[in-house]
Parts: C-alpha cells; sequence; structure tokens
C-alpha cells in the first residue's frame, strides 16, 4: 500500500522540480547582467506564449485557461502593484487575484478537457470574461462595503494570519489546492499535476508580490509546470494506451529501435476474444482487456509490456533468451487463466446498501474466466531485425493457439 502511494505521487515530480528550481533562480537574479536581468522579467510572458501555442496544437482547453490566468496576473501585478507604495490588503485588485484565481484554478481542475476554440471551450473563455466584468464591478464599487468579510480574520492567531494575503483568500487557496491535488492523485493526469503546480506558484508569487524577484520567478515557474504537463499529455497520447494505460505499439517500436544483440520478445493474444465480446459486450470485454494488462504489467524478469492492437499484447526482454522467459510467461498466463472476473451489472445500484440487498436476493455474482496464448522468439542468427522477431514470435503464437490455447510456446 505504502509503495502505490509512493508511486502515485510521482505524478507531482515535474512541477515539484519546476517549483524547486524557481527556488534555486531567486537567490541569484541578482547577479544577473543587465540583459540577463531584462530577459528574466520577460521570461513569464515567453514559457506562457510557448505554452498557449503547444495547448492550442495539442487541443488543450484547460491549460489554455489556466495560462491566461496567469499572465493576466502578471502582467497586471507588473503594472499596477509591484514596486508601488500600496496598502496590498486594502487594494482591490490584489484582492480580487487572491481569491478568484484558487477557485479558478481549482474549477479548472474539475472540468472536462473540451478543447480550445470548440463551442465548449468558447463558452468557457466567456465564462472568464463575464467572471472578469462581474469582478471589475464589484471590486470597484462595493470593495470598502465589503472589506469586513475579505479582511476577517475569523478570530485567528496572529501567527497564522499571512501578512499580506487575507484569511479569506488563504480558505479559499487552501480548499482549492486541496481539490485539485485530490484530483491530480486520483487521475494521475500531468494536466492536473501541472495545474497544481501553477496553483503553488501563483500562492508564492502573490504573497512574495512585494519582492520583485520571487514575485517573477514564480510566475515563469507556474507558466512552466502547465507547459511541461501539456508536452508530457501529448507525450502520452502519442505513446500510452487509453484503455489499459500501457505503452503503445508507438513505444514499442522506439523501444525495439533501442536495443542491442540480444533480447526475447513475447506476442500475448486473449483466446475466442471476438466471441466473448459477442456474449458479453464491449463493455465487460474492456474489462477483460484491463484486467490482461494489469497482470502483464506485474511480469517479472526485466520485461515490459506493450499494448500491441486490439486484443494484442506485447512483452519485451532486453538481454534476455527465449529460454530465460518462458517461466516469467507462464506465470503470468497461469495468474490470468485462474483469475476470475466479476460480470458488472450496468443496472447495478449505486448505492452500496441496496446493491448488496439485490446481490442477496439474486445470489452470487456471475464470474467469468479468460485465457491467453503466447509466442515466444529471440533475436538471433535468424531473426535479426526487430521486424523478424515480432514475425516470429507472431508465427509461435498462432502455433500455441492450433495446439489448443492456453499455453506458451517458442
Amino acid at each position: 500500500m505504502f509503495v502505490i502511494i509512493i508511486k502515485r505521487l510521482f505524478v507531482f515530480l515535474v512541477p515539484g522540480s519546476v517549483l524547486a528550481a524557481a527556488c534555486f533562480v531567486v537567490p541569484r537574479v541578482s547577479g544577473f547582467s543587465p540583459g540577463r536581468q531584462e530577459l528574466f522579467l520577460l521570461a513569464p510572458y515567453l514559457i506562457t506564449a510557448l505554452g498557449m501555442y503547444l495547448s492550442v496544437h495539442f487541443h488543450r482547453g484547460r491549460p489554455f485557461m489556466a495560462l491566461l490566468l496567469l499572465v493576466i496576473f502578471y502582467w497586471s501585478s507588473r503594472r499596477y502593484l509591484v514596486g508601488r507604495s500600496l496598502e496590498l490588503s486594502l487594494n482591490e485588485i490584489y484582492q480580487a487575484f487572491v481569491l478568484l484565481i484558487p477557485a479558478n484554478i481549482a474549477l479548472i481542475a474539475l472540468m472536462r478537457e473540451r478543447g480550445v476554440f470548440t463551442p465548449a471551450g468558447k463558452l468557457r473563455f466567456s465564462f472568464l470574461a463575464v467572471q472578469m466584468f462581474i469582478a471589475f464591478w464589484f471590486f470597484r464599487y462595493n470593495f470598502i462595503a465589503s472589506l469586513p468579510v475579505i479582511a476577517a480574520d475569523f478570530g485567528l492567531p496572529a501567527f497564522m494570519t499571512p501578512d499580506i494575503v487575507p484569511v479569506t483568500a488563504m480558505f479559499a487557496g487552501c480548499i482549492a489546492f486541496v481539490i485539485t491535488a485530490a484530483l491530480a492523485v486520483r487521475r494521475q493526469a500531468p494536466v492536473d499535476a501541472g495545474l497544481l503546480g501553477a496553483l503553488a506558484a501563483f500562492c508564492i508569487a502573490s504573497n512574495w508580490i512585494t519582492t520583485p524577484d520571487i514575485h517573477t520567478a514564480f510566475s515563469a515557474a507556474g507558466a512552466l509546470a502547465l507547459t511541461l504537463s501539456v508536452l508530457r499529455d501529448s507525450y502520452n497520447m502519442a505513446f500510452k494506451d487509453d484503455l489499459t494505460n500501457m505503452p503503445s505499439r508507438r513505444s514499442l517500436n522506439e523501444s525495439l529501435n533501442g536495443l542491442g544483440r540480444r533480447y526475447a520478445l513475447a506476442m500475448l493474444d486473449v483466446d475466442h476474444f471476438k466471441k466473448f465480446n459477442d456474449t458479453y459486450g464491449h463493455d465487460v470485454g474492456d474489462q477483460v482487456l484491463k484486467m490482461v494488462a494489469h497482470k502483464m504489467m506485474a511480469v517479472g524478469g526485466g520485461g515490459k509490456a506493450y499494448r500491441y492492437g486490439g486484443e494484442e499484447f506485447t512483452i519485451l526482454f532486453p538481454g534476455r533468451s527465449a529460454k530465460d522467459i518462458i517461466p516469467e510467461l507462464e506465470i503470468i498466463r497461469k495468474a490470468i487463466a485462474d483469475y476470475k472476473l466479476a460480470l458488472r451489472n450496468v443496472e447495478r445500484p449505486k448505492n452500496v446498501k441496496e446493491g448488496k440487498t439485490q446481490r442477496g436476493a439474486r445470489g452470487e455474482v456471475p464470474h467469468v474466466s479468460v485465457t491467453i496464448s503466447i509466442g515466444v522468439a529471440e533475436r538471433g542468427e535468424d531473426p535479426t531485425t526487430p521486424e523478424e522477431v515480432l514475425k516470429a514470435a507472431d508465427k509461435a503464437l498462432y502455433k500455441a493457439k492450433n495446439r489448443g490455447r492456453n499455453q506458451v510456446c517458442a
């Protein structure tokens, strides 16, 4: 359980590294040459422009919206707040940002991806525009009247109240942070992790807005976390299978091109999968593929599993021979054959207690099981190229099917 939790926290590695890099840069900015300092001030704009371009190119509306919010904050801060002798706790522009941007980032995290210039994307931008208009009107004409609520300390002791950010905004930011972090851990999606990194960077930049170097460094860090999340997400689209979350066939081809002279390869196929799909439906078929993928990804012997296509999978063993990997494949074959998959009733009640009552009335939940056939080949004098090894493994797979299925053949 502890290992699983640690693995799920790896989603924060990239945004965490970006924030750490910003901490490293800040104390060194004063030593930059004038030209580099000028470039440093432009960094948030340049990174945001790159991130927006990638978001449009890969049809990612959520990071585009978050980048838009961050660049508006940075531009407005530089123009109206940074370097000016203002009482930020009484400044309506500052209060609007620290109250609304964390809430909007959490809202963006809750949204499903709908693209940038699609009808849904345009509707979301319209929502932001209306929100900005309402915020401008409210803080322009009702700010003084709302100060008792905005600036309330809720009876917290002095050591728990921030110097600049009001307690109301602090509570709102904490709620937004928890929501965004929970979604990132649950979904394991790069964009959700990038949104969390952007939110953390915004909180630091807004809390240290009176220190220009920190404000600029973390504004750039927030934009960079989002930009890298778009790149990572596009990589996953190209090299990961959506259904099983395994590396895809394209990823397999890349791996094969980088192998040395010695490796073994196994082709795996779910037996009678078309008949299974016709009998139980595609939803149950998807459950089967996910289960098979999960078992394969636990393979030992240094193997790495890929989804080849349809109900076919591949496991690659660098530096191994066919004889070496057969025991590992037998473990996978047996684990899948012994697994009893519960058939999920689409009409099953969502309420747990009601579902238990109905299951008790109807008897045991039906289960099904599947088997796989496996063909093995290794690189040698013949075959020598990755394509030839794949063909040899595929030929061995059909040998396993012809011999009765649910077995490994080399």
